[in-house]
């Protein structure tokens, strides 16, 4: 779903990937280590931080022995003078994807020369989505009414690239659900909803526009059973994890930086309310990313 010379098709059949799938509630650890062979996707990372600094090529080497396969590495940036940060990490390394966007937070920064260049940098071919971009009320760094417009621009133009959007929405659901039924749904290329906490219904409502639901280290919090209900009762073919790094870390690292070798523990917070074994959540999320972004299992 998205320019470039990737192939589509090359997924395992989702039914195959699920059979087999065994019986049984796990629980929620405090470490990244498995007994079993785990086959992960982070669908949303910002390696390109300054967090990651220090470590960067560490960091990712501990993301592979965790079983790591693909990182979605995001490519927001600190803001509109680094619009092309994530396409580096994806150029290095043949298991990064990269995103292109303008993040809400940073709306108000945002011209008309910036936006002609993530038209030029949609075509790269490592890029395969636009994002995270739409609505955040919570910070309120940039007025409403400048974060609609630069939503709807960025939209504009992810169509015109034919690139699926991955939307951040913070305290504006229903704005940003209005947005999304007046000037995505008719695209038909959907996107995914980043590091989901809202309701039940509202997942449903993005369901019903093409979008898949991807699920963060929150989803481990002790009282975030809010969010866990939703994991639970969603169609398994269509939720994601991810870890947000370097935030939101999981329950047995909260206070620390968060980092892609610790998305396991989002599937087995998920898989603890499924009544799944958190290899079996891996597994099928890993599908679910392959199937949406039409990406051969061999190139991941």
């Amino acid at each position: 779903m998205g320019t470039g010379e990737r192939k589509p098709g090359g997924s395992q059949d989702f039914a195959a990937l699920l059979a087999g799938v065994q019986q049984g509630c796990t629980p929620t650890t405090r470490r990244p280590t498995f007994s079993f062979a785990m086959q992960l996707i982070d669908s949303h990372a910002h390696i390109d931080f300054p967090q990651f600094a220090e470590d960067r090529e560490a960091m990712l080497d501990r993301a592979k022995a965790a079983g790591v396969q693909t990182i979605l590495a995001i490519g927001t940036g600190p803001g509109p003078e680094k619009l092309d940060a994530a396409i580096p990490f994806a150029e290095q390394h043949d298991w990064i994807f990269a995103t292109i966007g303008i993040h809400p937070h940073e709306a108000k920064l945002a011209t008309t020369r910036h936006l002609d260049q993530l038209a030029q940098l949609a075509k790269h071919p490592k890029v395969i989505a636009w994002g995270e971009i739409g609505l955040d009320y919570f910070y309120d760094h940039s007025p409403h009414e400048v974060q609609d417009r630069v939503f709807r621009d960025q939209l504009a133009l992810a169509h015109q690239a034919k690139l699926p959007v991955i939307i951040h929405c913070r305290d504006a659901w229903p704005g940003t659900l209005k947005v999304l039924d007046e000037s995505w749904r008719p695209t038909g290329l959907g996107g995914i909803l980043h590091c989901f906490s809202s309701t039940l219904e509202d997942a449903q409502r993005g369901l019903e526009m093409g979008f898949l639901i991807s699920f963060a280290g929150n989803s481990t919090y002790p009282k975030a059973s809010n969010i866990r209900d939703v994991a639970k009762a969603l169609p398994l073919e269509k939720i994601l994890i991810e870890t947000d790094a370097p935030f939101l870390a999981p329950q047995g690292y909260r206070g620390k930086r968060n980092e892609p070798a610790y998305v396991g523990e989002v599937a087995k917070a998920i898989a603890s309310v499924r009544n799944l074994a958190p290899e079996d959540i891996a597994t099928a999320t890993a599908a679910n990313f392959r199937r949406f972004f039409k990406l051969e299992q061999g190139l991941l």
